[in-house]
This record gives structure tokens, C-alpha cells and sequence, in this order.
């Protein structure tokens, strides 16, 4: 009896040992076969606590770690993004918001000075000095005469527009046929010159015609409206600004020449696709938004933005109009999005 049990028992295990050989047969072909060739086929190796950290070899990190292997086949999920519970969404506090068309306005702060400018005044005059003397020689029987005075117009126009007058206001002051004197005293006119400063980051946003509000420290609470009126051709290479002048109303004349003022530009940026701030994660090489999809898969999306404006970003290209977005808790899911790998 006990010897028919042992052959049963050895039966069992040549069957079992059998059965496993052939299984690992069967998968070791799986494997191999072109259809999973590639999925089996490693990429890379990624730093266990870094996956942004690869490496083309196999290696251990300054903690003595293997770097995880990253197959082919992995790239589809990576691509998808993550699959995130709505309950873990919720838990880590996950909040959405729609990307949709909004008015966008912003508020430049800046300083400046009321203008204390006698060169351009002076530049003023010799212009209208050199248009008087064009319409004096233009009958002259020299024709070099006329030709000199037309020479030194042209010559006292260029000197006006380095120092930031358009030609319209060119044309303007040849009319009035008087220069202004608020460029460099106070006088009876009822607006002053205000010198303001724009850096450079700021430059593509300021245009003639832009409303602008000062404040003299002399004067706290008061406010002076007026808009730009001019914007100097030339940069200052030191401070990687521009002089923009603005024309203020002043009836009570209280600006006098040289007076510092704080200044706000409104700009109106009109109609345009807005991202919520909280949305975007600036990593310094690209910026990235969450896109809430089906199925609780959160998606890691590449934005191009433009202005910020009132906590929102302008999406110049990455997203559409009606996408969903993670406002809030981005940043674990940034997190849980690297150490598996989906990045």
C-alpha cells in the first residue's frame, strides 16, 4: 500500500514538472515573438527617486539603487497620463476648473518724474527755426540755398524723433508753429510732461494712446490722469529700460519739472483664452497643466502661454476652449506622476 502511494506521488510531481516546462516554454516564445519584441525592448534606465534622471545603462544611484529598466511598451501609458481614483483625487484635495475665453486687463506699476527736458525743447526750436527758413529760400534763384535749408529741416526732424516725437506730433508742432514750454518750466498750459519708465519685459504692451494714472508724492491721494503720447526709439543698455512720455492733466499746476511720481498703466489685452494661474507648473525648461479626462485620467499637457493677467495665463497653443484643468493638488500629481514613471 505504501509503495503504489509513493508512486502516486511521484506521478504527481513528474506531471507537475512537466506542466511547468511546457508553460515556460509557451511564455519564453511569447517573449520572443515580433509582436512583443518590442514591448519587451528596454528604453532606458531611470533614477529610482528621479525619473527625470536616465541613464542608457544599467546603474545604481549615489544610494547604491538599481535604476529602474523603461520598456517600449510603456510609452502608450506614459502617453495617456495617470489614472488617479476621484477618491484620491479628492483626499489630496484635487480641484478643476474650465479653460474658456475671458477679458483680460492688467496693471503695469512703474515710476517717473515730470518732465525737466530743455534739450527737446531746444530741439523744438531750432525744427521750427529750419521750417521757417525752408519757406523763406524756397523762391531763392540759389538753388544750393533752398537745398541747405531743406538739409537742415530734414536734419532738425531726425534730432526730434531720436528724442521720441512721432512725425504725426512733428506735424503737429510745425501747425502750432510754437514749441512747449511745460518740457522744461512751468508754464500756463494746463497739462505736464510725465517721463515714465517701462522695462523692457514690459515694452510689447505699452502703445500710444494708453491711458495712465500718477501719483506725486507731494500730493498723496491726488490722482493726475493723462495717457502715453510717445515711446523713445532707443533702450538704456544699463537699465534695460525705455522712456515713455505721457501727457498729464495739471490744471491746478501742481506738477513742477523734476517731481517724482509713481505711475499705473492700465492695458487692455481684449478677449482671450485664459488658463488659471494655479493650473500651471513652471519646471524652468517648459510649462505643464493637469487635463482632467475620462475615466479619471489625469494628463500632463505642454502649454505655450502668453500675458498674465488678474490670475489667469493667455494659452497662445496646448489648449482648447472647454478643457478641463487641475487648479488645485497639481503638485501631488505632478509627484505621483514621476515615481510612476509617466512623465
Amino acid at each position: 500500500m505504501k509503495k503504489k502511494n509513493v508512486v502516486i506521488v511521484i506521478l504527481i510531481i513528474l506531471g507537475l514538472a512537466i506542466a511547468g516546462f511546457i508553460f515556460l516554454r509557451l511564455f519564453a516564445r511569447a517573449v520572443t515573438s515580433p509582436e512583443n519584441a518590442d514591448k519587451n525592448k528596454v528604453l532606458y534606465y531611470r533614477n529610482p527617486m528621479n525619473p527625470e534622471v536616465t541613464s542608457p545603462v544599467p546603474m545604481k544611484d549615489s544610494m547604491g539603487m538599481d535604476y529602474v529598466p523603461v520598456y517600449e511598451g510603456e510609452r502608450a501609458t506614459r502617453e495617456a497620463g495617470i489614472y488617479m481614483s476621484a477618491e484620491k483625487q479628492q483626499m489630496i484635495g484635487v480641484k478643476k476648473d474650465k479653460v474658456e475665453k475671458r477679458d483680460l486687463a492688467l496693471e503695469i506699476l512703474t515710476v517717473g518724474k515730470v518732465a525737466y527736458d530743455p534739450d527737446l525743447y531746444v530741439a523744438q526750436e531750432e525744427y521750427l527755426q529750419a521750417l521757417k527758413t525752408v519757406e523763406a529760400t524756397k523762391k531763392s534763384i540759389l538753388p544750393s540755398v533752398s537745398e541747405q535749408s531743406q538739409s537742415l529741416l530734414e536734419a532738425a526732424e531726425k534730432k526730434l524723433i531720436l528724442l521720441g516725437m512721432t512725425k504725426d506730433q512733428i506735424e503737429e508742432l510745425g501747425k502750432k508753429g510754437k514749441s512747449q514750454e511745460n518740457l522744461y518750466l512751468a508754464s500756463g498750459e494746463n497739462t505736464a510732461w510725465v517721463y515714465i519708465t517701462i522695462y523692457e519685459y514690459e515694452m510689447g504692451l505699452i502703445k500710444e494712446g494708453i491711458p495712465v494714472e500718477v501719483e506725486a508724492v507731494a500730493y498723496p491721494g491726488l490722482k493726475f490722469s493723462g495717457k502715453i503720447t510717445a515711446i523713445m526709439p532707443v533702450l538704456n543698455a544699463e537699465t534695460r529700460s525705455v522712456q515713455a512720455r505721457a501727457e498729464i492733466e495739471d490744471a491746478g499746476h501742481k506738477l513742477k519739472p523734476e517731481m517724482f511720481v509713481n505711475a499705473k498703466i492700465k492695458v487692455d489685452l481684449g478677449e482671450k483664452l485664459a488658463v488659471p494661474e494655479n493650473a500651471v507648473l513652471d519646471t524652468g525648461a517648459r510649462k505643464i497643466v493637469y487635463l482632467a479626462k475620462e475615466d479619471d485620467m489625469l494628463e500632463a499637457r505642454e502649454v505655450v502661454l502668453g500675458q498674465k493677467a488678474a490670475g489667469f495665463y493667455e494659452v497662445l497653443d496646448g489648449l482648447r476652449e472647454g478643457d478641463m484643468v487641475v487648479t488645485s493638488g497639481n503638485f501631488l500629481v505632478d509627484s505621483e506622476s514621476k515615481l510612476k514613471g509617466a512623465m
